[in-house]
């Protein structure tokens, strides 16, 4: 089995607002492999994306450890020293606003290269070359604006720009959700692609369950900050068992019998989100689950070993053992 890349402990995060304290993030426990692409998902506000922000050290956690090759990380992002900045890099859902319009694409990817290659002028026009040849775009390109490119070659320039140090791991914070359905494909591909080239290990955020399909090595969901479902991709689609899991999975739109074969009956949620400043007592999910049970809106459920690899949040796994 491949060494552990990144893991996280009892990792959560807290805002101060003025309404009240949003408990963005509660206990998570992850655990990403070398070379592995671990997709995160779930509904907006469900706390994956602040989970990557802390892996960064955009956020700084309110409490738990985050470790990179059993180094200790969990430490805003300027007091993260060189090497290990160079070793993170986070591709933004929009690439429309992480790209400065003011510049060039050749002095986007300059900013990377000369702060960590540390190469002459001359060498960096050449660096800058290499990376575009790299992620398939022509050199004439280094010239021209984010403007006047489509949204699918900028993002592959933001990706560009996250490869620039040389990182091992790589966030990807909902990487094609901005992006029309005809050039999602292409920047999968090249996801993928690059990933084989260079042994990456992605954090992939999405809530989107039918890209996990043909990307993720492991596939964990997550509800209002919390962990619900943790298993290998192959096995989460075929034998899901949290209900919320089976509710984002019956909702996937599906263009063949045998596709519509695979999903879970359709499951209608109950009610709205609850807000993370006032958080349901017992299981955060008991609001809206079709199968609660008295002492669901009374205990949070633990983490339940289905099988070596399979974990679950619910009072049914327990009950099921």
């Amino acid at each position: 089995m491949p060494k552990t890349k990144l893991e996280t402990s009892k990792l959560t995060k807290n805002f101060k607002t003025t309404r009240g304290v949003v408990h963005a993030v509660a206990d998570v426990d992850l655990v990403v492999r070398e070379g592995e692409t671990l997709g995160l998902v779930g509904e907006s506000g469900s706390g994956k994306s602040t989970v990557a922000y802390m892996v960064v050290g955009i956020y700084a956690p309110t409490s738990g450890t985050i470790f990179l090759d059993n180094q200790d990380i969990a430490i805003p992002l300027k007091k993260r020293s060189r090497s290990l900045k160079k070793e993170i890099q986070i591709v933004f859902q929009d690439p429309g606003s992480s790209l400065n319009p003011r510049r060039t694409i050749e002095e986007i990817l300059a900013v990377p290269l000369g702060i960590h290659k540390r190469v002459s002028r001359r060498d960096l026009s050449n660096e800058i070359v290499e990376l575009l040849e790299t992620v398939g775009l022509p050199e004439n390109y280094m010239y021209k604006y984010p403007q006047e490119i489509g949204g699918g070659e900028k993002q592959i320039v933001a990706i560009a720009r996250a490869l620039a140090t040389e990182p091992s791991l790589v966030a990807l914070d909902e990487p094609t959700s901005a992006l029309d359905v005809s050039v999602q494909g292409k920047i999968i591909r090249t996801l993928l692609d690059l990933q084989g080239r260079f042994d990456l290990t992605y954090l992939f955020i999405t809530h989107d369950l039918s890209v996990m399909r043909n990307v993720a090595t492991r596939v964990a969901i997550m509800y209002l900050g919390r962990l619900c479902e943790i298993a290998p991709a192959g096995e989460f689609f075929r034998e899901p068992f949290h209900p919320y899991t089976k509710m984002l999975l019956s909702a996937i739109p599906v263009i063949s019998e045998a596709e519509a074969a695979l999903k879970p009956d359709k499951i209608i949620p109950k009610g709205e989100i609850p807000s993370p400043i006032d958080l349901p007592s017992g299981c955060s999910f008991h609001l809206r689950c079709p199968h609660r049970m008295p002492k669901c809106s009374k205990i949070d459920p633990a983490m339940t070993q289905l099988g070596p690899e399979h974990s679950v949040r619910c009072h049914l796994s327990q009950d099921s053992l």
